[in-house]
């Protein structure tokens, strides 16, 4: 891998057009893999943030980074997968573990999409050093000629545009906004991007917690999928205010419980942290109301949510999975 990625510290607001040195410049966040694309005189390759090679995993992007872009060029970009006009994450997670032979067939079948939104190297020489705004004209300009999949991520300037994207662009599963500073040279390895990302609040089943009963440290999620009640995701840990709300609404389980009291730690996602089974403590399920980002992959959210309240007076059938929600 290249260069180490710049990285994004999340904020819970669109930030003001002057809080970045230079101006603020704002993107869609894609809900994707964070690639970094390389073509050197020997070919084509793509890492992902932590260095693992991809390039075997997507043949059709190097094939058109090869076909495109001269030697002596690296992207900061990101690979996408669109299945009916909208971000198909679950899709792109498919590619994982294959060989040559499945990921081949998976780009015919269902091709992936590199949206480029930073320039690091161009004609074998380092730009990282050069403002965003000067790095972004030579993106432009280099991407003048480029034909899908290969694509140039938008931004802008104007905050009401770009609240515009935030509200609008969920639609077709984009996460918020990635906003930098336009005079902001490329740290790599630092968190000197700002990211907002769109939350809705949503109704789940507290079916159990980590912790114990008098002190409980997160919410175990559950949803109706496929006719059972499933694990769909985890709360960020819980403020003491929101333990002590919840512990007068911990019961024991008083039948038969639909979960494991020990689960394995992929159980919450290809992203979770953690190394070693998690124990849960089991409850009787209620409702309780969580703030959950875009990233849902139809059967669990990939990122964390955050507790909300607790809704015990809500039927636990009226707790559905996005998708199952009447429009």
């Amino acid at each position: 891998m290249p260069y180490d990625v710049a990285l994004a510290r999340a904020v819970e607001q669109i930030p003001a057009p002057s809080a970045l040195e230079g101006g603020c410049r704002y993107e869609p966040k894609w809900d994707g893999y964070r690639a970094t694309a390389a073509v050197r005189d020997d070919g084509a390759r793509i890492w992902s943030r932590r260095g693992t090679d991809l390039s075997t995993l997507f043949p059709e992007i190097v094939a058109a980074l090869e076909a495109q872009l001269d030697p002596g060029v690296v992207l900061d970009s990101e690979l996408v997968v669109w299945q009916d006009g909208r971000l198909a994450f679950e899709v792109l997670q498919e590619r994982m573990g294959r060989g040559p032979r499945a990921a081949a067939a998976a780009a015919r079948a269902r091709p992936a999409s590199l949206v480029a939104f930073d320039v690091l190297e161009l004609d074998g020489r380092d730009v990282r050093a050069e403002p965003f705004d000067a790095r972004r004209t030579l993106l432009v300009e280099l991407a003048a000629t480029w034909r899908p999949p290969l694509n140039l991520s938008p931004v802008t300037d104007d905050v009401d545009e770009a609240r515009e994207w935030f509200e609008t662009y969920t639609a077709v599963g984009v996460e918020g906004l990635v906003v930098k500073g336009g005079a902001e040279p490329y740290r790599g390895g630092e968190r000197s991007w700002l990211k907002v990302k769109h939350r809705a609040t949503v109704d789940v089943v507290c079916a159990a917690v980590t912790g114990t009963l008098s002190q409980p440290q997160e919410i175990v999620a559950g949803l109706p999928i496929d006719g059972d009640l499933r694990i769909v995701g985890r709360t960020t840990p819980l403020t003491p205010g929101a333990r002590r709300r919840l512990v007068p609404l911990l019961h024991r389980p008083t039948g038969e419980h639909p979960w494991p009291s020990r689960i394995s730690p992929g159980t919450f996602g290809r992203f979770n942290a953690r190394s070693a089974p998690i124990d849960l403590t089991l409850v009787e399920p209620f409702v309780v109301e969580v703030s959950a980002d875009v990233a849902w992959s139809g059967k669990s959210w990939r990122h964390p949510l955050r507790f909300v309240r607790a809704r015990p007076e809500v039927p636990l059938e009226e707790a559905l999975p996005p998708a199952a929600r009447p429009v």
